[in-house]
Parts: C-alpha cells; structure tokens; sequence
C-alpha cells in the first residue's frame, strides 16, 4: 500500500490558486496579507490537512525551537511550579520545551545532556542533580549554545544562575525559632554539594552564631529530603529522651518536615509544644497538616518563567547570557502554627 502523500504549501497555493509565496507568509500570520486571505489560508490548510515542515524551518533557520529542561526529579510540588512557569513563558516566546529528569544521578544527567545536545536544543534550562560539577555541560558551551541554571546552581562564567537568597532565607527560619524561645534547633538538610543545601547550613549557623547559641554538629543530619527521610528521623529523635531531643527542627524542605511531624505525632508529641518544625517551599502539603507548617515560600512559577525569558532574551539577541551572572528572586518567610512558642 503506497504512502499517503504530504501535503505543501504548493498543494494549498494551486487549491486556492494563488502563489506559494502567498500561502507560506499566510501561514506565519505575516501583516502583508491581508486578514481574509490568511484566514482562507489557513481553512484550506485544515481541509487538505497541511502539517508544518519543522524539520526543513530549522535547516534553513538553524533554529528547532525547542528548549531543554533537565532536573533533578518530576514528583515535586515545587518543580512542577517551576515547569508551569517554564511552559507559560515558553508558549508566549514561541518555544516547545523537551523535559527530563536525572533522578538525581550524575550519569543520569550526564546522559540527559547528550540527549538534548543531539536533539539540537536552542538553549538548556538546569537544576542540577548531584554536585557542582558542571564540566559535562562543556558540550554546550564549547558551541555557545545557551545555558541557564536554576535553583540548585553553579558558577559557570559562560551562564546565568537563577535562585533565592537561600542563606538569608534559612538565617530567617532559624532566626524565627530562636525569637520563640526554641535554643537547642536540629537542621535537617539536603546534599551539601548542593548550592541550596550548603547555604541553608550556612545560613542556619550563622543565626545560631548572631544569637550566642553553641553549634553543634550533632544537630545536623543531611539526607534525601523525602517522605522516608523524614519518617527516619522522627524514629531517631524518639530513640532519645524527651530532654535529649531538640526543641525545634528546621528543615530544608516541606516534605521532610510534614513526614517528620507526622511520624512524632503518631507516638504522642506534641508539636509545637514539644518540638517546633519549620520546613522550605511552602508546598500545598505544608497547609494541610495539623498544625500548618511554617515554611519559605519558593516562588517556582516565577523562576521557571524568569530562565525561560532570560534565555529567549538571549536567543533573540535581546540579551548577553553573561551579561547577568546571577538573577536572585524573592522569597518570604510564612509563619504557621507549627513553631509555636515554647512552653
């Protein structure tokens, strides 16, 4: 059976009888022809069921325009905010976006970077999976083609990194406990390698610091930030006595708190009159357990729409892609009930 034959823009052009020229401007809206005939255009383009020739538009444009998103995991509240925001940015410039995820591996990323090299991507939107290593992205730079990191970040003098000003965030959280009353705080956080976990740390001391309270390294336990984590760590802390345990608990994410909570809950404490909790990304999860969870709001949406709109700034020449080195977005402390004072 033969193959059925592709429809062109001379089929449209000898069906309407007028000039392909016509029919391929009518096509892409162009102001010269007139309202009318691009709409007749576009008709007789549905009935004989003309589909665009992507492939043979990026030949001649050098352009697929497409964008690439590679991170670390898809199951998060917080990243499907961000590819929202990415999606409705993309949509409005005139992007599709090819989206994957490392699972937080390094060779899974790795792969995911050579995919997207061969899909001939515009452009690389980045959260990065397992450290700051970011020498296998030397495929992109080598060809200049545009690279833009997100929320966990690393320096790179051929890119822009978009974040919050997580030390400053997590200096307010622990900042925020220590005015309740709570003294001995337990900091509950990611991959150190990580931007976003290193600085949390950092941030977390340096209020303990500011406020005269001792460090102490006991206090800090890193883990993956997910339901079991934070399941584990409420078994460690009922292994101790009630006076050995810490007053209240910062964590690096929403996730790991609410399971926390729920698992100390479950074996009769209090919270937050025996240990406070505050978590990080103001995920719908933290307004829904009892009591609501003081957290950081995240402004994902904003930062998905802010990469894709400095990186298609940038692939319309509107921009330099070093010419900004960091973009740095707000973020808001939102204080519930769950770091209550102490009694």
């Amino acid at each position: 059976m033969s193959e059925e034959k592709e429809i062109t823009i001379y089929d449209i052009a000898r069906h309407l009888n007028i000039s392909p020229t016509t029919v391929s401007r009518g096509l892409k809206d162009h102001p010269t022809i007139n309202i009318k005939t691009r709409k007749k255009i576009a008709e007789a383009a549905k009935q004989l069921g003309y589909r665009s020739n992507t492939f043979a538009s990026s030949l001649r444009s050098k352009r697929t325009q497409t964008l690439g998103v590679i991170v670390p995991r898809l199951n998060s509240s917080f990243m499907s905010s961000v590819l929202a925001g990415m999606e409705n940015a993309a949509s409005r410039e005139g992007y599709n976006l090819i989206i994957a995820q490392s699972l937080e591996q390094a060779d899974k990323e790795m792969e995911n970077v050579m995919t997207m090299f061969n899909k001939r991507v515009d452009g690389l939107l980045v959260s990065l999976a397992h450290s700051s290593d970011v020498r296998h992205f030397d495929v992109f730079f080598s060809k200049k083609i545009p690279v833009i990191f997100f929320d966990r970040v690393a320096p790179h003098p051929d890119s822009t990194s978009i974040i919050i000003d997580n030390f400053t965030a997590a200096y307010q959280v622990t900042r925020h406990l220590i005015m309740q009353g709570h003294k001995r705080i337990m900091h509950l956080g990611g991959n150190m390698l990580l931007n976003v976990y290193s600085e949390r740390l950092r941030g977390y001391k340096q209020a303990l610091q500011d406020h005269k309270l001792h460090f102490d390294e006991k206090l800090v336990i890193t883990g993956n930030l997910t339901e079991e984590c934070g399941t584990d760590v409420a078994k460690q802390l009922l292994k101790l006595k009630p006076k050995d345990r810490p007053e209240a608990v910062c964590c690096a994410n929403d996730t790991s708190a609410v399971y926390c909570m729920i698992a100390l809950k479950n074996a009769g404490v209090n919270i937050p009159e025996d240990i406070a909790f505050a978590g990080f990304n103001n995920d719908p999860i933290s307004r829904v357990i009892e009591p609501n969870l003081t957290t950081v709001n995240y402004p994902g949406y904003n930062m998905g729409q802010a990469a894709v709109t400095s990186l298609a700034n940038h692939l319309n020449g509107d921009t330099n892609i070093t010419d900004t080195n960091t973009i740095v977005l707000r973020s808001e402390l939102i204080i519930r009930a769950s770091s209550g004072k102490r009694k």
